[in-house]
């Protein structure tokens, strides 16, 4: 259904027009997209406020008491307590219009002598009038309107209405309409429809039907009927008194009559025909009564006999008590009561419902004098025994008993003396006893022929002294006595009028009543309540007043009205309110100018409903007339004129007093329990919770065939509604109501008085908070209503609907619950009229200006963006559809506040689809900024995402769930390329993607964008682009290896050749990450490399770079140092204990060349890691040098034959003199030729001459190094070289040398220089040697004259 057919064709919202000066919230939809943003909704205050009305929802529970409590006072077994008015206007009932019988019936009554009977059924609208056998109902609403029945001979003795029995009707007959006869009983079929009229004004349409249902009575003439809910039809014979069922079912069965009567008291067994019953019913029954509630039926015999019967199954029904000797009981209650003196005649029986008593009162009965008895059930064995008392046992355990006589009311003002009596007596004010006049005429009640009973009203009719008029009696509880209201002054009761006949004095209120009589024209039949009594909405409901309490229930319900059929037409009466005598009050103040009526009239029901009751005829309410003057469907706001509700408006003011501070010793959370608030805050309160409680605690919803369908009326609603609407406009033209007036808070406890008007001032912006959001709530529920409720829950998420089902009204307006379903359900409606291709304009404008709070300007954004998105999915053009969604993103931009999650994951995958890249990235970009706006989170994230931060961590997270999106939307274009490399366009809308989230100024999402790149293997990518924000990125805490190892890259591309030295440095450095020390030695060979690559000129660092240059090779020479280590100890890394320790910390950090020389090579006793850590070091001290060199050729002389030895201590000299020469720190030349010499000399013949020295020219030592060493061996004198033999065996070695060294020098290809050659000394000292050689050594000679001879040849 489209939105404007369904309320302008239909309703208007809650009396709002069309023109923007009429709703509340923005005002009008100009201009609206550049008002400032609303304020985000206060559900605090909301439920404040709410429990607020929840108190004044309890008040109206408890200010009027129960029925039963006030009817079973200790010591008050009986009452005659009245209010008498003297002046008509005052009396509690008045008669509104009178209505004549149809002039076509009319007619008929003056041809010829009948038979006539007539009655009244509510239900229907109709009364029924027989003439003879002739049956007409006529429709009392339209005046002229008549139906009839004339296809039977028997003259018709009583017409009644009962429920049908389900399945054995055609759907369309809802009730049945039971003619009884004196011979038989006919039953017609009945629909009813409610209709509109011409005027507006709506009736009820019936149509009959025939049933061909109709059974003999044998003679007996049946009465008194009486139906159940589930269509059971009991009636009275009254030729025999006996109890009849009438039973029919839909068809004929063995043994069952599908239509026929049952007898349930002949001879105690139910029979089946009439006239088989005794000959004597002792019981005679006279009429009978349904108790719905409580699945009974209640009789009335002859005899004033009061049966209780219990329906049971299967046609079932059980006496299961008799009341009796009632009169003696009630002269045991009221001992000289002068109504008891001539004995008891009962009339009338009526059932009390659950409304007006909760405490156990069922029943009432009428006498023909106006005395009532009322009956109460109590545990089973309390009261009185069986046969001649009161009382019969019940058979189920529980019984009724007589609790209370209410006597009639005494000396009566006739009613001709009522109007005679125009204006208040002195001291009499509405609600107030008046002042008897002893001169007027007064009447007793007597003789009373038919009543009626409802909700604690009597109306009764009995005959007057005036031909063609009857009195009618009407009584009702005097709220001013029997209420709890506060009153300042609580009234006396009238002792006139008083009687408490064997009772005593008490503390509780006993039950006081106005009376009345009035004149009816004619004849009085039957009197009937027109309207049906409101119900509770059900299980949940706000707190219920009573029945009785009409203060509660006068603004949200109209009038009472009564039907009363009389010969010559029907009157109708009304229950005059407690409002009704308050605009009396003020019109009489309007006249003479005086307060004394509103000061009397608020003594007697107290400040706050006085001020309740003042704001609502200040404001207007729909329930203000006493009659309608024009018929709608809804009812309009009623105002009274402009000088009465000015008197009302400042009586509120004047009447309301002051707030008033009160130290209660201790503090309250919102310091209201240290006030006492004024009756204008009281009264606001209270008027507000009575407008709402008719829906306040109910479900919005109920099951119905096909899922959840309208729990409410959207009338109910509706006048609800323009109330409230009628009370906020009030509210807004008359500010100054709740405001302190100048000079008001001067005093000694002046702080305390403005803490006081602070705190009622607070309330009253919170009630009027929630009275704006009812308003808009209730405008949503009537927009769901014509949406249909079960269509819209139907496509909500099962969740969503089930939260809905149990939600009240409450609920909705004040519980993030009641978002989240109202939003749900706005979705609903919008993406349905984006299915249907509908404009959303209407329906946004609408709900924002009527409903804002359910769809605020960002909402209808949203609605607006979700429209071009689907526009553009139609597009073909590929520019236009590149400007419809760019302005759907600009749209969903506005709104990104409120864009939930879902939703926008939503909108990111309509943009995916649509291959709108910038939009798929900005708009969760945008979303994340808008959840943020002050940078909160990234600066939690800055700092490290400390713990113990709920509130930051949850917003951190909300953001990063948006920068996931975008992420999202880039693998998808991704995966675009990559599933279809050759798709035209594809690649351009990834790199679009790309561009877009590159250009980001959130660096918070580039950080996230960038681990997620580095996560996808894209590591060449980013340092190919090189963003602006990666290098911080990179740089920031807590830093990870990953990110070092980019970083350094990146610097290197930068060309920043020495940061990247740095950022290496500390890779190689760092202990908190894992880093191998393969790679650690990487890093550092890098860092040296990329350090010699800085430049000079370059940012003026050349002298810093050196040092730094200087430290990173000193550092990787350690390192170096440690790899062996490590190299040579990994096999034992797998040890258990300290050892394994050890080796596996090599792998965890750097050290010093300290730490290896101390916790590794001394430990670990390893000579070539000592000895490199010398060499590294360059530490010479040859008390630390030369016992590893000993120990290195101690371990090789430790094993195997010399031979063997010999090429130990070789390999040895050879590896470390060719590592570490000429590192004297390390590679001592003349200490290890001395132990290499010493072992040959110890060792003759294992190697031949010149071992030693040729040796050490393999471990790359220079020849006159090695000739020096020697050369000095020789020379030495100490053992082992002071014996002759070894030194000429050390001759022999230097023979060898020198051969070497002459042929070395004599190759051309020789890095020694023939310049540097020592020719000169070499010559002389060999002539030396050959003096010196022993004569055995000729070999050796042989070679020194060799060399001798070639120097001098070649030099």
């Amino acid at each position: 259904m489209a939105l404007a057919s369904s309320l302008h064709g239909v309703r208007p919202l809650g009396g709002f027009q069309n023109d923007a000066s009429s709703t509340f919230g923005p005002s009008g939809s100009k201009g609206r997209n550049s008002a400032p943003r609303p304020s985000p909704l206060d559900l605090p205050t909301l439920q404040q406020a709410s429990r607020v009305l929840q108190e004044q929802f309890v008040k109206d529970a408890q200010s009027v008491p129960d029925l039963g409590d006030m009817l079973t006072i200790p010591g008050g077994q009986s009452s005659a307590s009245y209010t008498i008015f003297p002046g008509d206007y005052r009396v509690p009932f008045q008669k509104r219009t009178h209505v004549g019988i149809p002039s076509v019936l009319w007619e008929h009554f003056q041809s010829s002598k009948f038979v006539c009977h007539m009655g009244v059924i509510p239900e229907i609208e109709r009364a029924w009038i027989t003439l003879d056998h002739k049956l007409f109902l006529w429709d009392y609403i339209e005046g002229q309107e008549l139906s009839s029945f004339v296809d039977q001979p028997e003259v018709i003795t009583h017409v009644a209405l009962v429920h049908p029995k389900p399945g054995v009707f055609i759907d369309e007959i809802t009730s049945l309409l039971v003619i009884c006869t004196p011979v038989t009983v006919i039953l017609l079929g009945a629909s009813c429809r409610s209709v509109t009229g011409q005027d507006n004004r709506t009736h009820k349409q019936i149509s009959l039907y025939a049933t061909d249902m109709s059974v003999s009575t044998d003679g007996i003439e049946m009465t008194s009927v009486a139906g159940t809910d589930d269509g059971r039809i009991f009636m009275c014979g009254l030729g025999d008194g006996n109890l009849y069922e009438l039973h029919y079912q839909e068809k004929e069965v063995w043994f069952g009559k599908r239509f026929h009567l049952i007898n349930h008291t002949a001879s105690g067994v139910p029979t089946f025909i009439p006239l088989l019953r005794t000959s004597q019913n002792e019981e005679r029954i006279t009429s009978l009564i349904a108790d719905r509630a409580r699945a009974c039926l209640y009789s009335l015999s002859e005899n004033n006999w009061i049966s209780v019967w219990k329906l049971e199954p299967n046609k079932g029904i059980r006496k299961v008590q008799t009341l009796s000797n009632l009169h003696k009981l009630a002269l045991d209650k009221a001992p000289g009561a002068p109504a008891l003196a001539q004995g008891l005649r009962l009339l009338s029986i009526h059932v009390i419902d659950q409304r007006e008593s909760k405490n156990g009162v069922h029943l009432v009965a009428l006498s023909s004098n106006g005395i009532r008895l009322y009956f109460s059930s109590a545990p089973s064995g309390y009261g009185y025994g069986y046969g001649t008392g009161a009382y019969g046992q019940s058979s189920d355990g529980r019984q009724l008993q007589l609790v209370h006589v209410r006597l009639p009311p005494i000396n009566l003002l006739h009613p001709d003396e009522q109007l005679q009596s125009r204006s208040r007596l002195p001291g009499s004010a509405p609600g107030q006893a008046p002042v008897p006049q002893q001169s007027g005429r007064s009447c007793i009640v007597s003789n009373l022929s038919t009543s009626m009973y409802c909700d604690g009203l009597l109306l009764a009719a009995q005959p007057s002294d005036v031909d063609g008029k009857d009195f009618i009696l009407g009584v009702s509880p005097d709220l001013s006595r029997i209420g709890s209201l506060n009153q300042a002054h609580p009234s006396i009761a009238p002792q006139p009028q008083a009687a408490l006949y064997g009772s005593v004095a008490t503390a509780r209120p006993p039950l006081t009543e106005q009376a009345a009589l009035l004149y009816v024209e004619g004849t009085i039949w039957a009197i009937a309540r027109s309207t049906a009594p409101s119900r509770s909405s059900g299980k949940g409901a706000a707190p219920e007043p009573f029945a009785t309490n009409e203060l509660a229930t006068q603004f949200s319900e109209p009038h009472q009205e009564f039907v009363i059929v009389t010969n010559v037409g029907i009157s109708f009466l009304v229950k005059r309110r407690v409002l009704d005598y308050l605009k009396d009050a003020l019109e009489e103040v309007n006249i003479e100018g005086s307060l004394q009526p509103l000061i009397e009239f608020r003594e007697s029901y107290g400040r706050d409903q006085t001020c309740a009751m003042l704001l609502a005829l200040a404001s207007g309410n729909t329930f203000l007339a006493s009659e309608r003057s024009n018929f709608s469907v809804y009812n309009e706001v009623v105002n009274l004129n402009a000088d009465i509700a000015t008197v009302a408006k400042q009586a509120f003011y004047d009447l309301g007093d002051r707030p008033i501070w009160v130290d209660r010793g201790y503090a309250t959370s919102d310091g209201q329990g240290n006030v006492l608030f004024s009756g204008r805050r009281e009264g606001l309160a209270l008027y507000i919770s009575r407008l709402v409680r008719p829906i306040w605690r109910t479900k919005i919803t109920k099951p119905g065939p096909t899922g959840q369908t309208a729990n409410l009326a959207d009338t109910l609603l509706v006048n609800v509604q323009r109330n409230l609407y009628a009370l906020k406009v009030f509210l807004d033209r008359n500010p100054q109501l709740f405001v302190s007036a100048p000079g008001e808070q001067m005093g000694s406890r002046q702080n305390n008085d403005q803490d006081a008007w602070k705190i009622e001032n607070s309330s009253f912006s919170q009630l009027q908070s929630l009275l704006t959001r009812t308003l808009e709530a209730i405008s949503f529920v009537l927009l769901l209503i014509d949406y249909h409720v079960e269509d819209l829950t139907s496509q909500c998420d099962k969740d969503t609907q089930t939260m809905l089902s149990n939600m009240t009204f409450e609920e909705l307006i004040t519980t993030q619950n009641g978002l989240h379903v109202s939003r749900a359900l706005v979705n609903v409606i919008i993406n349905r009229q984006i299915g249907q291709q509908i404009s959303i304009d209407t329906v946004s404008e609408i709900l924002q200006q009527r409903c804002g709070s359910f769809c605020s300007a960002d909402d209808v954004m949203l609605y607006k963006a979700q429209e071009n998105v689907r526009k553009a999915s139609d597009i073909r053009d590929p520019n236009e559809k590149q400007n419809v969604l760019g302005e759907s993103l600009r749209l969903y931009s506005r709104a990104a506040e409120v864009i939930s999650l879902e939703r926008l994951r939503e909108i990111c995958g309509d943009y995916q689809h649509l291959n709108f890249s910038k939009g798929a990235v900005d708009l969760p970009l945008a979303c994340a900024a808008a959840l943020d706006p002050d940078n909160v989170s990234a600066e939690f994230w800055a700092a490290g995402a400390p713990p113990g931060d709920a509130s930051r961590t949850d917003l951190l997270a909300k953001r990063f769930n948006c920068y996931d999106l975008v992420l999202d939307s880039l693998s998808v274009f991704d995966e675009q390329v990559s599933k279809n490399p050759t798709l035209q366009g594809a690649e351009d809308v990834r790199s679009r993607a790309y561009d877009v989230a590159f250009s980001s100024e959130d660096a918070l999402f580039h950080s996230r964008l960038y681990d997620w790149m580095v996560g996808r293997g894209m590591t060449d990518a980013l340092l190919e682009i090189r963003p602006p924000y990666l290098e911080s990125h990179l740089m920031r805490e807590p830093t990870s290896a990953e990110n070092y190892q980019l970083l350094w890259q990146l610097y290197v591309k930068n060309g920043q050749y020495l940061k990247s030295a740095e950022v290496l440095a500390a890779l190689a450095k760092s202990s908190e990450f894992h880093v191998p020390l393969e790679s650690r030695l990487e890093y550092l060979t890098l860092a040296v490399s990329n350090a010699k690559s800085h430049p000079v000129s370059a940012g003026g660092r050349h002298e810093n770079a050196i040092a730094f240059l200087t430290e990173l090779e000193d550092q990787l020479e350690v390192t170096q140092v440690q790899v062996e280590v490590y190299q040579i100890l990994r096999g034992r890394i797998n040890e258990p204990g300290e050892v394994g320790q050890k080796v596996q910390a090599l792998q965890s950090r750097l050290f010093n060349i300290t730490e290896i020389y101390q916790f590794y090579a001394e430990p670990f006793d390893l000579p070539s890691i000592k000895l490199l850590v010398l060499h590294v070091s360059d530490h010479r001290d040859e008390a630390v040098v030369r016992p590893i060199w000993s120990e290195i050729i101690e371990e090789a002389e430790r094993d195997g034959t010399p031979d063997q030895q010999a090429d130990k201590i070789a390999s040895s000299v050879m590896n470390f003199g060719r590592r570490f020469y000429p590192s004297e720190s390390a590679f001592p030349l003349q200490y290890v030729s001395t132990l290499v010499v010493k072992f040959a000399l110890t060792n003759k013949g294992v190697r031949p001459s010149g071992w030693a020295p040729r040796l050490f020219k393999e471990c790359g030592v220079p020849y006159p190094e090695i000739w020096d060493v020697f050369h000095e061996m020789y020379e030495a004198q100490v053992p082992p070289f002071n014996e002759q033999e070894n030194v000429q065996a050390i001759s022999s070695d230097i023979a060898v040398l020198l051969k070497d060294w002459v042929e070395d020098a004599r190759n051309p290809q020789s890095r020694a220089s023939q310049g540097d050659f020592p020719v000169d000394l070499l010559d002389r000292t060999i002539g030396k040697y050959i003096e010196e050689l022993d004569p055995g050594r000729k070999e050796t000679r042989s070679v020194f004259e060799d060399v001798k001879r070639q120097l001098r040849r070649y030099w």
